[in-house]
């Protein structure tokens, strides 16, 4: 009998053979469109119901196959277990959402010759990392993956700055694919273990799980968007189509999580309880700094792109945690932050995935991704306002949706830090909370300003007049993914339990079973600790909400009562006396600006009696980019401005410099001790 990890790779293939269609059916401008599409929708769904299938059956027992290509007498291996099989549902539920967006989307495309053909590829790509079972196939995947999805981000490559996005994210996912290049070099020793398996059983010292934690870091952070290795991210996510723009942010940077998962947690073996603090320290300046940088914006595109580095922090926070609780033999707590890092990236690939395609039906409808010319959206486009408005509600943590239980998990999982032996994490974990709860407050800020700029108020430009709604295809994948923003934030309990054989295979325990508790609570580690029911907090809104609704429309005054809107001190009615995005964020940026982007503000007020207008200019900077990359760039830049004359030398200074290499060498091999 087939195994599953085998239909799986012909689902691969198919996906494969789909790009090759796409080139193929792309010669006629404008056609192949909804095929392509559809074919990926189809293969996607079919790859979701053999996930389905195992879940149900038997999530445990690993699914392998071997193909004989790859390296010599090797060949390339694949597995299905639990953690690829969530994963997996997550790529595959992701490309079904964005293919089912691109068949309405996709007719709004002006280059669809550039983006059908390595858009099935990306998918490909992303479905064998998660399935690949030996260093070479994992590698070799992951590059493809990459150049696939850059491709496609330099889809518009005429736009200045969409090569420049192309440029850095091509600089570093090629960066992090040498880092991790070396982390899985130094995993297989100098044997040449090149499978998972052997890795397992090889158990690495100390010193190269040190070098390992470090590499991954680089190179799994890198493609996540860990901070200060985050800085293609809000370049390149908005640089590709709408519908890709999702994939990467929702999902690709969820393969890089599990990239860091399979060999931190499943490869490295028994971790020391200071690793944690690395990853606790990274994950919370994440946080932390990614919503501070979206609150700034006034790009709709980079501010979801911005905000999803907050979330890979929040999630880097949890797998923190969960470190930390593993090294000092704390498994059910180790079991419920590793549960909170996972029920997070999943629920990120929901409402990421949906505010993606809803800044894409904006664009589609205005043109415009600047939300300083936009506004009055929710009067043209209701149905996108509304699901926009469900999708920012879930980001910002807001019960009763899926955004506050996994980030409330995380909170409970700190709460557990008073148990750690050691002092570092004693202080560390709480300083990282206060962190989670700072970036929590500052999310919901962040979406209230691209929720009210883009969709109330007046209209800020001709562009918004003759806006309308998205087509039928794409208002589906956005309804669909809204309501499971709600369904696992009241029903919880059924994800929580869905991953038990993810956190039972790394971590050797699990969360209580969350359905067999009264009324559909979740309880994290005891009844007498906490518990959080999501379907009573949903039909108390609601029946609040409704009672409300009720009593003023029965008991208040019919009267109708006219007055004019409040105009900021202006008489008449104008747009631009409106709050804008910047001057939404002013108190924030005025509170950290000073040190986090070096902002600077000056203001040219005339004196009275004068007409000239006033003047407001506004600085800010990215620092992490002046401070870290530019240096770097410039090295290079200098660096081979002067060693370009050496391709200009004659023969016998070629001569010279090769004698003079092999004397140093030689040298080099003498003193060798």
């Amino acid at each position: 009998m087939i195994s599953d990890a085998a239909v799986l790779l012909w689902g691969v293939a198919s996906l494969l053979g789909t790009a090759v269609l796409a080139i193929a059916v792309n010669r006629t401008p404008g056609s192949g469109t909804r095929l392509v599409y559809g074919l990926t929708l189809g293969i996607s769904v079919a790859a979701l119901l053999v996930l389905a299938g195992r879940v149900l059956e038997d999530p445990v027992t690993p699914s392998t196959a071997v193909l004989p290509v790859g390296l010599p007498w090797i060949g390339a291996h694949f597995r299905l277990d639990a953690l690829s099989t969530f994963f997996l549902g997550v790529i595959d539920f992701g490309g079904a959402m964005a293919s089912l967006y691109g068949l309405g989307y996709g007719s709004h495309e002006p280059s669809p010759h550039r983006v059908l053909p390595f858009f099935p590829a990306f998918l490909a790509g992303m479905n064998l990392v998660v399935l690949a079972d030996d260093a070479f196939t994992f590698l070799l995947s992951w590059e493809f993956m990459s150049l696939s999805s850059w491709a496609l981000v330099i889809v518009h490559h005429r736009e200045r700055e969409n090569a420049r996005a192309g440029y850095i994210y091509l600089v570093m996912a090629s960066f992090g694919t040498l880092a991790l290049l070396l982390a899985l070099g130094l995993l297989s020793g100098p044997g040449g273990n090149y499978t998972f398996e052997a890795m397992r059983a090889a158990g690495p010292t100390p010193l190269v799980a040190t070098f390992v934690l470090a590499l991954m870091l680089l190179g799994a952070g890198s493609k996540a968007g860990l901070v200060p290795l985050h800085v293609w991210l809000p370049l390149a996510h908005p640089a590709a189509p709408s519908h890709v723009s999702a994939l990467m942010s929702g999902v690709m940077t969820k393969v890089a999580v599990y990239g860091f998962i399979r060999v931190i947690f499943d490869l490295l073996g028994e971790p020391t309880w200071w690793s944690s603090i690395i990853v606790l320290f990274f994950g919370g300046l994440t946080a932390v700094l990614g919503i501070l940088y979206a609150l700034m914006e006034k790009d709709l595109k980079r501010l979801l792109a911005y905000s999803t580095i907050e979330n890979i922090g929040v999630i880097f926070v949890s797998l923190g945690l969960a470190l930390a609780f593993k090294a000092n033999a704390m498994p059910s707590a180790a079991a419920l932050a590793l549960t909170a890092a996972l029920f997070h990236a999943l629920n990120h690939s929901f409402f990421k995935s949906l505010l993606f395609f809803g800044a894409g039906a904006v664009l589609t409808a205005t043109g415009e991704r600047d939300m300083e010319k936009l506004g009055g959206l929710i009067h043209r486009m209701p149905q996108t306002s509304f699901v926009f408005l469900v999708g920012c509600v879930a980001i910002s943590s807001l019960p009763p949706f899926n955004g506050f239980v996994s980030e409330w998990l995380a909170f409970q999982a700190v709460l557990q830090s008073p148990d750690l032996p050691q002092w570092g994490l004693k202080v560390m974990v709480p300083a990282v909370g206060g962190l989670l709860a700072l970036s929590a407050a500052l999310a919901a800020a962040c979406f209230v300003k691209a929720f009210g700029i883009t969709f109330l108020g007046r209209p800020r430009s001709s562009a918004v007049e003759h806006a309308h709604d998205a087509d039928r295809y794409s208002l589906a994948a956005m309804f669909i993914l809204a309501v499971l923003c709600l369904l696992a934030g009241i029903l919880p309990g059924l994800v929580i339990d869905g991953l038990s054989p993810v956190t039972l295979s790394l971590i050797g325990s699990r969360m209580p079973v969350q359905m067999a508790q009264p009324w559909l609570s979740i309880v994290p580690i005891a009844a007498s600790r906490s518990s959080y029911n999501g379907l009573l907090v949903f039909v108390f809104i609601a029946i609040s909400a409704s009672a409300a609704v009720y009593v003023i429309h029965r008991f208040a005054s019919h009267a109708l009562r006219r007055g004019p809107a409040w105009g900021c001190g202006f008489a008449d009615g104008v747009a631009g006396s409106q709050y804008t995005g910047v001057s939404f964020a002013q108190p924030i940026r005025r509170v950290f600006g000073t040190f986090v982007f070096r902002a600077t503000e000056r203001v040219e007020m005339p004196a009275p009696g004068e007409t000239r207008p006033a003047r407001f200019n506004l600085e800010v900077h990215d620092v992490i980019w002046e401070t870290l990359y530019l240096p770097i760039g410039k090295a290079l830049d200098f660096a081979t401005d002067h060693l370009n004359h050496l391709q200009f030398l004659t023969i016998r200074r070629y001569l010279t410099l090769v004698f003079l290499f092999l004397i140093v060498l030689l040298l080099v091999l003498a003193l060798w001790p």
